[in-house]
């Protein structure tokens, strides 16, 4: 996990951005990898863990009545978390997790259903949905490992897009 926080960290460091993440059902994994990396402090602004889904709604700003229509456990509430958390924080990318680690289903959903986002500048907004095995703990870690994967892939596909644009596209 270490070299996966130490690998979106450092594509940060190189672009000169910051990170903010919202969690649900890692309850703060994700900022735990990051801040095990030594230097983390240069980018990553901080963390909000909205575990209770009012939280998610009066700290994260994801509006309500989707909360009571589609529950906590949704693409649009990861999506909302995401840019919620990006400016509450202040931060150039904004990421999260919400889910159902088990061991019973929620929001009518089976345990090991998770949705991670990315919200980043440019208006880059990335949503995976991951069906998850194993226990609690294997949930929440592989939660946190796709997560810190997509964000890699967007810094990583943004930053060849910028390259592309400031060369003149070739």
């Amino acid at each position: 996990m270490t070299s996966a926080a130490a690998r979106v960290l450092r594509q940060l460091q190189e672009r000169g951005e910051t990170l903010a993440v919202a969690e649900s059902l890692t309850g703060g994994l994700v900022a735990a990898a990051l801040t095990d990396v030594p230097g983390a402090s240069q980018c990553f602004r901080g963390s909000v863990t909205a575990y209770a889904t009012p939280l998610k709604r009066d700290v994260l700003g994801v509006d309500g009545a989707l909360l009571t229509e589609r529950g906590a456990v949704d693409p649009t509430v990861a999506q909302a978390m995401a840019v919620g958390v990006r400016r509450v924080l202040d931060a150039d990318w904004g990421v999260s997790t919400t889910g159902v680690a088990g061991p019973e289903p929620q929001d009518g959903k089976a345990v090991g259903t998770v949705f991670i986002a990315v919200s980043g500048p440019g208006g880059v907004q990335k949503t995976a949905e991951l069906r998850l095995n194993g226990g609690r703990a294997d949930i929440r870690k592989e939660s946190v490992r796709s997560l810190l994967a997509l964000l890699s892939g967007e810094l990583g596909q943004n930053a060849r897009a910028q390259d592309t644009e400031q060369n003149g596209g070739n």
